[in-house]
């Protein structure tokens, strides 16, 4: 059935993708203009929609690039807001959008903005926070109008670029020959145990489509114990897992590996935005005798949400935990970090001389 589905969307695809090859070539070719800045700009991004991991990727930048004063920036998506935002202390997620809040309270030392317009959004980062050294873009892969000095592109090892198909046919934003702007590629949530000739396998389809000498990254996810965000209680095996993400099966996955039983998911779509009746209804599953001595467990992307000022005294009430997430360079971790911070330096280099 998806086969023919995929047959009938195929005509949409190709003319969805045309219009994207005929915008990517009017920047090629300076037509449409694309800015570039004297400090580093850190693009990442995917070719697809959703669910690549982007987020755990840019937290890995922010911490990599901790002894710089770095600044990230994103555009807020489904924020309730317009123009450009920098985050303080009065900031939520409906605010600023789910993953800027969450980088808004993990690195409280680090400057966190949101804009549509990227371009005025760095213009505007420098001018309200001096000193700026790096900016890390979040997903802006597809934003042309600036020209980032290291494009990184996150592709998801469960469903690589080069096995997918343009929308609506597939997932990709654009056709597969846009990894050729990624200056380095990143095959997140791989298994643990990754072979090399698995990766060697991986890498020669994605050099079918990059420019020579792109290097190929393996990345995986780490998860962490528990950490309660609601009354202070010890986890149980039992759990509601509740999500509001695009992609929550290797969470899942996870879970049983680890001998949770997941008695319910309630599962919302990505970005979703909490509510008391939604915090209501795992209140009163709770009280069912099928759900006694049961934990609820959550991402750190919807925990960020969860335990924002207008939930706040709903979730203290109930015992919720969310599973931290960071991400693990496979047999890489070295060249990566070489990678990202000479970079930086070449950058320093030029401004001090």
């Amino acid at each position: 059935m998806m086969k023919y589905l995929k047959l009938l969307f195929w005509p949409f695809s190709l003319l969805y993708g045309g219009v994207t090859v005929a915008r990517n070539i009017l920047y090629d070719k300076g037509t449409l203009t694309s800015t570039r800045f004297n400090l580093p700009v850190i693009a990442v991004g995917n070719l697809t929609v959703g669910g690549t991991g982007k987020t755990p990727h840019v937290e890995y930048l922010l911490r990599l690039l901790q002894e710089y004063k770095v600044a990230t920036l994103s555009r807020g998506y489904k924020r309730q807001s317009k123009g450009f935002l920098l985050a303080d202390g009065q900031s939520t997620a409906a605010v600023l959008g789910d993953e800027p809040y969450q980088y808004h309270r993990d690195f409280p030392g680090i400057a966190v903005a949101v804009s549509e317009d990227r371009v005025a959004g760095i213009q505007k980062l420098q001018q309200s926070v001096p000193g700026i050294e790096a900016v890390v873009l979040d997903d802006a892969m597809q934003h042309r109008p600036v020209q980032p000095s290291l494009n990184i592109l996150v592709t998801d090892y469960n469903r690589p670029f080069y096995r997918d198909f343009v929308l609506p046919a597939g997932l990709l934003r654009e056709p597969r020959q846009g990894a050729a702007r990624a200056d380095a590629v990143i095959v997140s949530k791989c298994p643990g145990q990754l072979g090399v000739q698995e990766q060697s396998i991986i890498n020669s389809e994605i050099e079918k489509y990059t420019t020579p000498d792109t290097p190929v990254f393996f990345s995986a996810f780490v998860y962490g114990a528990p950490v309660a965000i609601g009354l202070p209680v010890a986890p149980t095996q039992k759990v509601i897992l509740l999500t509001g993400i695009a992609n929550a099966q290797p969470l899942k996955e996870y879970l049983r590996s680890e001998g949770h039983k997941v008695v319910q998911h309630l599962e919302y779509p990505d970005h979703h935005q909490y509510s008391t009746q939604d915090l209501q209804k795992l209140k009163h599953l709770l009280q069912q005798p099928e759900f006694s001595g049961t934990t609820i467990l959550t991402t750190r992307k919807d925990a960020v949400k969860l335990a924002g000022p207008e939930l706040d005294s709903f979730t203290k009430k109930l015992p919720l935990f969310y599973i931290p997430i960071v991400v693990q360079l496979l047999g890489s971790q070295e060249k990566f970090d070489q990678l990202v911070l000479q970079h930086v330096r070449q950058f320093q280099k030029h401004i001090t001389k």
